[in-house]
């Protein structure tokens, strides 16, 4: 979230995190992210379950779009901490759904790298981030992959780093 207006967005591990738990409710894949000053626009496919004969059960896919201002953004993050809270297996961190797990670990590494601007997509389960940094010689976009190994292997790291504010420098597959 902004401390004040202008300012960089804090916390995406949390943030996306967040935005991450509502994608696994709705069912949504393939999805993409872009920050806009006001939060975040998300779109992916969604499937609508098809009527009753065999040849419809897989149901349609549409894409949808999803817009999140940072109102409800802190909402999802209070929601998310709540849950998170309950004595249930919901609380440990395997329980996570995939794009709630996937999207924390990138968040982390966005964290880290202090971007002006985020973009993203993801293809079964590897992402393309793109992000705006500030640089000496001014502000530039920087591509960074992480494959469906990569997300694999740092989910499974994660409960050992919690509490861990340092990202890594660069992500596998990152790109200058």
């Amino acid at each position: 979230m902004r401390i004040y207006e202008g300012s960089p967005r804090q916390d995406f591990e949390e943030v996306l995190r967040s935005i991450g738990a509502i994608l696994d409710q709705r069912g949504l894949r393939e999805v993409s992210l872009t920050e806009i000053p006001e939060g975040f626009i998300v779109q992916g496919l969604a499937v609508e379950q098809a009527g009753s004969t065999w040849s419809e059960s897989y149901g349609a896919q549409h894409k949808e779009t999803l817009t999140f201002v940072d109102d409800d953004i802190a909402r999802f993050m209070e929601e998310g901490v709540a849950r998170r809270d309950q004595p249930t297996p919901v609380a440990s961190f395997g329980s996570a759904g995939g794009y709630e797990a996937a999207l924390r670990v990138i968040g982390h590494y966005i964290d880290g790298q202090h971007p002006r601007d985020v973009f993203f997509f993801e293809q079964e389960g590897a992402y393309v981030l793109r992000l705006l940094t500030a640089t000496p010689a001014g502000a530039k976009h920087q591509l960074v992959e992480f494959t469906r190994d990569d997300i694999v292997q740092l989910t499974a790291q994660a409960p050992a780093g919690r509490g861990s504010t340092t990202a890594p420098d660069a992500a596998p597959g990152a790109a200058g």
